[in-house]
């Protein structure tokens, strides 16, 4: 633990500094998302043609591919951030309270990305509006993917509300060292503040964590999305009570995945290595190999269930699911992970920052190319027959392959531009921890 204790200057070393590799780093994400636009424009005029989607069996095989497929991964990063945000609130995981905001904005980051695949998938974004947003009292009630947007949309108002409200603490206090240019925001966002408010804050950020935890897995990533899937007979690759909790294991391991690379990004930049401590990084990957570990046992479930007892149609597909290489190589990526976990913590020497950071890659590799899988294998092994003589087969097109870098890039862009408009790391983190430094300090007087 380092003996260098935090102060308001660190965390506001982000917002009061530039340098030429954040420039570097904020082209490479402006052109990876102007990419994509480039590619979606030619999508939007040729049509979804231009991907390797198609109808069922012809010209493509699946009429679902890699846009629903990152659709769920990234909402699955989304819930699984702003679930471990919560915990940390809920539970009093002091331990976690420097990397909590920067959970937070992987929740804000993932949700946009989920939301603008929503708008590329359909083909027309003005579909949105006019079957959407005109008829919603109807679609609600007839479509399920509707009230999949539905939660969608609330997730975000109440995540954004979540983090609004902790960062009126912070700006009031650190105003006077905020740049001036963005006053007016500023302004905005600590509207009628008065210091009487701290203590109803917290109480309500206490309730919307306890409120997130409870939705997690009823209407979150544990909830609606697989009950889509989940609860269609005529699907077998989809159908059982097992997605549930396999779609919230995901989302966990993707989002403590995610904040890893990322706390570890603004650790190295901005010298943090004593506000997110190696404590911090040993503490996520355990929680990653906890959650690793009952992905494996429900992914277990499901294939034994289904090439042991399950009927005809659902032993097909379980048995294409074990036969595909991607699958394979998928499965593989994530046992390895969970075994290097394993074995650093029983040998400490082991860890490292940097095989952290390998293990989180690997992670997010292998969630998103399972959910691929699952989307797409969904629709190759149906319990109808009407397409069996019907030649097809599905792999990304380089437009939807571009839909993953322009996604990536605009999370990351997300997070440039947060990190030069707020703190990323919140002023009760700092205070909590240089309380615990003068606490260890006064004892180590006493004990001298």
């Amino acid at each position: 633990m380092s003996t260098k204790a935090p102060t308001e200057e660190d965390i506001l070393r982000p917002i009061n500094t530039l340098t030429k590799k954040y420039f570097i780093l904020y082209g490479i994400a402006a052109l990876g998302l102007g990419a994509f636009l480039v590619a979606w424009a030619y999508q939007l005029q040729k049509g979804l043609i231009v991907t390797g989607l198609g109808d069922w069996g012809s010209g493509g095989g699946a009429t679902w591919g890699l846009y629903i497929g990152a659709f769920i991964w990234w909402v699955g990063v989304a819930h699984g951030g702003i679930i471990l945000s919560a915990a940390v609130r809920l539970l009093g995981m002091d331990r976690y309270m420097p990397i909590a905001r920067l959970a937070e904005m992987t929740t804000i980051g993932g949700l946009s990305a989920a939301g603008f695949y929503i708008l590329v998938h359909m083909g027309r974004p003005d579909r949105m509006v006019t079957s959407v947003i005109g008829h919603y009292h109807i679609t609600v009630n007839n479509s399920p993917l509707v009230w999949d947007v539905t939660v969608i949309t609330a997730y975000f108002v109440l995540s954004a509300t979540y983090l609004g409200l902790t960062l009126r603490y912070d700006i009031s206090r650190l105003r006077d060292d905020l740049p001036d240019h963005f006053e007016p925001i500023y302004k905005i966002m600590t509207l009628g503040y008065t210091e009487k408010e701290d203590k109803i804050i917290s109480r309500m950020v206490w309730w919307l964590a306890a409120a997130v935890i409870i939705m997690a897995p009823l209407l979150l990533h544990g909830g609606v999305i697989p009950w889509l899937f989940a609860l269609l007979p005529a699907m077998p690759a989809w159908t059982g009570g097992i997605q549930g909790p396999m779609f919230l294991s995901i989302a966990l391991m993707s989002a403590i995945s995610g904040v890893i690379i990322i706390s570890y990004a603004f650790r190295r930049a901005y010298d943090w290595d004593h506000i997110i401590t190696d404590d911090i990084f040993r503490g996520l990957l355990l929680w990653l190999g906890f959650f690793t570990l009952l992905f494996l046992w429900f992914q277990l479930q499901f294939v034994l269930n289904g090439v042991f007892l399950g009927p005809l149609a659902k032993a097909h597909a379980a048995e294409a699911k074990l036969a595909n290489p991607l699958y394979q190589g998928a499965m593989t990526m994530i046992f390895l992970t969970l075994v290097y976990i394993f074995l650093q913590g029983i040998r400490p020497s082991l860890f490292s920052k940097k095989r952290a950071l390998i293990a989180s890659g690997a992670i997010l590799t292998g969630t998103l190319t399972e959910k691929v899988l699952f989307v797409v294998e969904g629709f190759l092994h149906p319990v109808f027959t009407i397409y069996d003589a019907t030649p097809g087969a599905y792999f990304p097109s380089v437009i939807e392959l571009l839909s993953l870098v322009g996604t990536t890039a605009l999370v990351a862009l997300l997070f440039l531009n947060l990190s030069k408009l707020v703190p990323v790391v919140e002023l009760h983190a700092v205070e909590h921890m240089r309380g615990d430094h003068e606490h260890e300090a006064t004892e180590s007087e006493v004990e001298a």
